[in-house]
């Protein structure tokens, strides 16, 4: 036997005893899971990587309980008053090192989504918050107007030609454009070509690939970067910064040209940036410009689009509830209080509107993977098991969202009266609404989707009817997981409810 072959036994035979020896001294032995994952990551790299981690968390947890080991030092939890410890504010949990994989390890600015000390997080989500308020956001409405009116076109198109339509793809381009208008006051293009731009949704798609599967072994992560770094080939995030940033520096310009020629350009996230930049260069600085536009352009997309193309899926699949949406519509038009592209004031009037977009976002939520938090020093008692310092914890939406004892017993069904019931069931089921997250890292975008998704919707189910284009003549799609749950191959013949 060689030295080499020596060693390697060696080492292998003193991990596999540190690992038993952990598992043994450990309080938290007893927790079931997948026998594999007591003493491996692999278990969960093998769901991440295949996609089956949604699915498959469900299955756990009806079998286990509220408590499902993941990792040999991860644990998914599925209980109402778990969420509001493990992400409520000041509670001391901070986000696992899974998200380590999702930032720039060889840069000392901090990412408003990956940082995990609360202190520094805040102070960069300080500098940036108000831009997302709803309050600032109801006065881009137009730019997603323009947008709607866009979308509005190409579907009118696909119904004199009788086009099939892969559902899924227009509402990314949609979404695209609209977080174009709305970071830096112009579409993109998405819409107009129907391509992918320089390949933005590809390299985004790579870029999820590389932090869900890199995130379980996140102590990989600087290694890898600095050799995508160095290659030759443009791809992942890299490809969407230079995107972002050659859209910021062609921005750059035209604010200083409107700004001699008049001082009044449109005042979209970048635009608002760039001033306050002028009148006061320590409040925000070039780095913090860009990651606003790195993060609007990086994540404004895929979200709302999923999000979009899951409740048009929904209301093919339930003609009732889709009847009952058009109903409550036509009723305000008949009384005029809706406007054609309706508000979002007014979308926000229309209970069963709002009920729709929730119980979508209930149904399919974007993320897939679990929110991932270390416990703080004090340790945690989670569902009743105590939790020893250090130990990661974290809920996943389709775990919580599936949770009978909160959404009822027909929790699998589409039914958006549920958020119309008692008022003390509906708080019990807002509490547990995981979709954005929780807390205070809950999703810097909520709002942008929220409003997106609530002047959408009615424009397309007033103006539109979609039959599925498939051999069962039913609605089908494909999903695609890795962070984001995406849907595809959703294809539609798309008839305007317009002509007589």
């Amino acid at each position: 036997m060689s030295l080499y072959v020596l060693l390697a036994f060696c080492l292998t035979l003193g991990w596999v005893i540190l690992t038993l020896v952990k598992f043994i001294r450990s309080p938290l032995r007893r927790v079931p899971g997948p026998f594999i994952a007591r003493f491996t990551r692999l278990w969960l790299l093998k769901q991440v990587y295949f996609g089956t981690y949604p699915k498959t968390s469900i299955e756990l947890h009806r079998k286990y309980g509220p408590i499902v080991r993941i990792a040999p030092n991860e644990y998914s939890i599925d209980d109402p008053a778990a969420a509001k410890i493990i992400y409520g504010s000041g509670r001391g949990f901070t986000k696992s090192p899974w998200y380590y994989a999702s930032g720039n390890p060889i840069s000392p600015l901090p990412n408003i989504f990956a940082e995990p000390n609360p202190h520094i997080h805040a102070q960069a989500r300080r500098k940036v918050a108000a831009a997302y308020s709803m309050t600032n956001l109801v006065q881009l409405e137009p730019f997603i107007d323009k947008c709607s009116a866009v979308l509005r076109d190409r579907l009118e198109e696909f119904a004199r030609s009788g086009t099939s339509v892969e559902i899924s793809h227009w509402m990314q381009c949609y979404a695209f454009d609209v977080i174009g208008m709305m970071t830096l006051g112009k579409r993109f293009g998405f819409l107009d070509s129907g391509e992918d731009i320089q390949g933005i949704m590809s390299s985004l798609s790579q870029y999820l690939v590389y932090c869900a599967n890199v995130g379980v072994f996140p102590e990989w992560h600087k290694t890898l970067f600095r050799r995508q770094m160095r290659s030759k080939t443009v791809s992942g995030l890299t490809h969407v910064r230079k995107f972002a940033n050659a859209q910021l520096e062609e921005k750059r310009e035209k604010v200083k040209a409107d700004e001699e020629a008049d001082g009044h350009a449109a005042e979209d996230f970048i635009t608002k940036f760039l001033r306050i930049q002028v009148q006061d260069p320590g409040k925000i600085t070039n780095a913090d410009i860009s990651s606003v536009a790195t993060m609007n352009i990086g994540a404004g997309s895929d979200t709302t689009s999923i999000s979009l193309t899951s409740i048009i899926f929904n209301l093919i699949n339930h003609p009732r509830v889709l009847k009952q949406l058009q109903a409550e519509i036509k009723d305000h038009e008949s009384r005029g209080t809706v406007s054609d592209p309706i508000t979002f004031a007014e979308a926000n009037k229309l209970p069963y509107l709002q009920a729709v977009i929730k119980e979508g976002l209930r149904m399919h939520p974007a993320t897939g993977l679990s929110l991932g938090r270390v416990v703080p020093s004090d340790g945690a008692t989670l569902a009743g098991q105590y939790f020893p310092p250090g130990t990661v914890v974290g809920i996943n939406a389709w775990v919580a969202h599936a949770n009978t004892k909160v959404f009822g017993h027909d929790a699998h069904i589409f039914r958006p009266e549920r958020w119309l019931d008692y008022p003390e069931l509906v708080k019990e089921r807002e509490s547990y609404f995981m979709t954005f997250g929780q807390g205070s890292r809950t999703c810097l975008g909520k709002n942008i989707s929220l409003m997106e998704l609530s002047k959408a919707i009615p424009q397309i189910v007033r103006h539109f009817d979609f039959v599925p284009d498939t051999e069962s003549g039913e609605p089908e799609y494909v999903t695609e997981n890795v962070w984001f749950v995406k849907i595809r191959e959703f294809h539609c013949k798309v008839y305007s409810r317009n002509r007589q």
